[in-house]
């Protein structure tokens, strides 16, 4: 028996979810110490809770997603409207370096995975199934690959065991992020050095004199220009050949209108740095989450538990390892590299709003990372899904 929620009460179930993981945190000290973020929290709860209302009553919650991904775009073109061109040029280093490091763990991912499977007696290609593309892949992955590995390799389960690790590594990625970055900030006494007013992850108040109803539709009129823009640059990216999500291009809209309107019309009023943009960025970021943990049916993974632990914990201690003795070093063992670092955790394990929420939540705590906010989407945004295919069709033609 299912109880099918409309757009209207799925928000609604997201907004008291939200609440409930900020409540949840200002309450537990050990969910602040380690910077677990507040959509994380409330959502794998309500999730464990719905999965125990469906094995005591058999009855579920469904929701409507319709609107989660439009919370997505505008999360991303707040990043763009905030990304100053001096921003860019600084991060240029840390870019090449992390599109290098995300293509090399694709495939230490994946060699953990085939130990795995070789180690448990599994067909050596769930390893795969496994790593790269049910971890830095995500759903959308699994599911375009999971026919392969039916088809041609006779894994009948081959779609729910990618789902259930990338669910699981969704939120794992969401609760090591903080905790890593924690861990670096406090060995190498790290501290922000960014005087830049950033509006993502920037700490809220109840009560912000400057946010205004005039401050508010100013920074919406901006956000839809640029999502407009965002809109037909991808268009053009179609027409030419390249396929990228929306939000990537709504990303890039941000950055063209933020260094270029404000340079031609001096005395415009724009949202950048502002608390109001702030505050939309982090409200549409939370929704995001709140919705995608909400809807995780974890009651569908039980029958996969043993063999995805040990793969879950193989990739964990991976990932860890990697980030804190490659990742952070190879990044200037600085404080920008350690809100990357936080922000790859999620980007690896999960996806790249998981990452996001990592820093964010970082960067409340201990001040600002501009450079980090804007490195980790890039890499996470396309570069990793159009590596990761080639990583893949490599490693299945060397095991076949």
């Amino acid at each position: 028996m299912e109880y099918v929620l409309d757009p209207r009460q799925t928000i609604i179930m997201a907004i008291l979810v939200l609440f409930l993981g900020k409540y949840l945190t200002r309450k537990l000290a050990v969910l602040r110490e380690y910077n677990i973020p507040e959509p994380v929290t409330g959502g794998v709860l309500i999730s464990v809770l719905m999965g125990i209302v469906f094995y005591i009553f058999d009855f579920q919650f469904m929701f409507n997603m319709e609107g989660r991904d439009t919370f997505l775009i505008i999360f991303f073109t707040s990043i763009g409207l905030s990304s100053r061109l001096a921003t860019l040029m600084a991060g240029g280093r840390s870019l090449l370096i992390m599109l290098g490091l995300a293509a090399v763990f694709l495939f230490v991912q994946n060699f953990t995975g085939l130990l795995v499977a070789f180690a448990t007696g599994s067909i050596l290609q769930t390893g795969i199934l496994g790593g790269s593309i049910s971890l830095s892949g995500g759903h959308g992955t699994t599911i375009a690959w999971a026919p392969t590995f039916i088809e041609q390799y006779g894994i009948s389960n081959a779609l729910e065991l990618g789902m259930a690790c990338a669910t699981f590594g969704l939120v794992l990625g969401g609760v090591l992020g903080g905790p890593i970055a924690r861990y670096l900030i406090s060995k190498y006494k790290l501290e922000s050095s960014s005087k830049e007013h950033i509006t993502v992850g920037m700490p809220q108040r109840d009560s912000n004199p400057s946010i205004t109803v005039n401050s508010v539709l100013n920074a919406l009129l901006v956000l839809c220009i640029a999502i407009g823009l965002g809109m037909h640059l991808n268009l053009l990216w179609e027409r030419l050949g390249f396929k990228l999500p929306l939000f990537v291009s709504c990303l890039l809209g941000g950055i063209i209108l933020t260094n270029t309107l404000p340079l031609l019309f001096r005395n415009m009023s724009w949202p950048t740095g502002t608390p109001t943009l702030a505050l939309i960025s982090d409200l549409s970021l939370g929704l995001f989450l709140s919705m995608s943990m909400m809807s995780l049916q974890l009651w569908k993974l039980a029958d996969l538990a043993g063999p995805l632990v040990i793969l879950l914990v193989a990739q964990v201690i991976m990932i860890s390892l990697f980030v804190i003795f490659v990742v952070f070093r190879l990044l200037g063992k600085n404080y920008d590299a350690a809100v990357m670092s936080a922000g790859y955790t999620g980007m690896a394990l999960g996806a790249t709003p998981t990452a996001i929420a990592n820093m964010t939540a970082v960067a409340e705590k201990f001040g600002a990372s501009p450079q980090a906010f804007l490195v980790i989407p890039l890499v996470g945004a396309f570069f990793v899904d159009i590596a990761n295919a080639f990583v893949v069709k490599l490693l299945l033609a060397i095991i076949s």
